[in-house]
């Protein structure tokens, strides 16, 4: 019997193809733009020159230094140019950095947004916005940081680094398997999750293999959007919590962050979560799903471990205390020398364990 859910659809507009980008002009006509101001790290910026160039008949301005992590004084200093530049619409190229820093210029603006997607970080398809400050990074969530368009041109993938493609890609999968098991699921976003996985495990080793390869790119940001899509749409749990801890307290870079952690949260939650496990082994066609992402993991040449990215073992306490002294939904109670002994495997890259869970729900210390 099915059991009852609530579905809510976000109000999103999605261009996906090949050469999509030639519609962004009438896209940022179509929203009103007629000073946007184009948003992208200091490494894509000649990218980005590129698209103003694009907007020629646009008043359009550019601000080049989005973060990793939304730092809430690069977020100011952006806002200062928005001001100053008079502009009406915000369109960002790049990853969730540039995408991070649109939605916390959107929050504070309520300025419409155009996305484009350069990784497959999925930001551009949430309503979710995390941000650093003093230190720490805090989320939220608000109709206002949804971008009103995005624009997924496959092309714009051709060139992404093989390291990225597979970093961003594993990050991509992580929001979908949380989803499987996020305490506000239903059985649409299940499917979704489900068609992203498969799409991404099938499409990220191809991408590696041959990265000019167009079938297996599109599959990837096909996948991606449906990741990202999961990620908008239903609650994330112990994945996201770590992750989020060890990049806004930690500066742990963000994908590479998520592809070293997925494979043990998964082992941390195998035992309170079966339907999403069942849903795992068939599409990693494996009998334990977090070693088959470890495993995967290593195939695609992701880091290996939490130390290689910078975090130390002095560092285990403190990191196993932030991510358990704020309740949220998890299968597994969260008890932070359970997730201590997680986060010392992650460090030191062993391969995922899985532990009995004492309930099938709750939070603890």
């Amino acid at each position: 019997m099915q059991k009852e859910f609530v579905f809510g659809g976000l109000p999103m507009r999605v261009l996906f193809g090949h050469g999509t980008l030639e519609r962004l002009p009438e896209e940022a006509e179509r929203l009103g733009m007629r000073r946007p101001m184009v948003l992208s790290t200091p490494e894509q910026r000649a990218d980005a020159e590129a698209l103003i160039a694009r907007l020629d008949t646009l008043g359009a301005g550019g601000f080049f230094r989005a973060t990793m992590h939304t730092p809430v004084d690069v977020t100011e200093a952006a806002l200062a140019a928005v001001a100053e530049w008079k502009s009406d619409g915000l369109i960002c190229l790049g990853g969730g950095s540039t995408t991070g820093l649109s939605k916390a210029i959107a929050l504070r603006t309520d300025l419409p947004q155009i996305a484009v997607p350069t990784t497959y970080a999925g930001s551009e398809m949430t309503p979710i916005l995390g941000e650093t400050s003093n230190g720490e990074k805090r989320t939220q969530r608000s109709d206002k940081v949804l971008p009103e368009t995005t624009i997924y041109d496959v092309d714009l993938t051709l060139g992404l680094p093989a390291a990225l493609s597979a970093t961003s890609g594993l990050n991509a999968v992580a929001h979908a398997v949380e989803a499987l098991y996020a305490p506000d699921g239903n059985p649409v976003i299940s499917l979704m999750a489900e068609a992203a996985i498969g799409a991404m495990v099938a499409a990220l080793p191809a991408v590696l293999a041959a990265p000019g390869d167009r079938h297996a790119r599109a599959q990837a940001l096909y996948g991606a959007w449906l990741c990202g899509v999961c990620l908008g749409t239903v609650g994330m749990g112990l994945h996201h919590k770590l992750c989020h801890t060890l990049g806004g307290s930690f500066d742990l870079p963000h994908a590479p962050t998520h592809a070293v952690v997925l494979p043990y949260a998964v082992a941390y939650n195998a035992s309170a979560a079966p339907d999403a496990m069942a849903v795992l082994r068939r599409q990693l066609g494996s009998s334990d799903p977090a070693v088959a992402l470890h495993e995967l993991g290593r195939r695609l040449g992701a880091p290996a471990s939490l130390g290689t990215l910078g975090l130390r073992e002095s560092d285990l306490d403190r990191a196993a205390q932030l991510a358990t002294e704020r309740s949220y939904p998890n299968p597994r109670p969260l008890v932070r020398q359970a997730i201590r002994s997680l986060l010392d495997d992650a460090l030191h890259g062993r391969t995922p364990r899985q532990t009995e869970a004492a309930t099938a729900s709750g939070v603890g210390n």
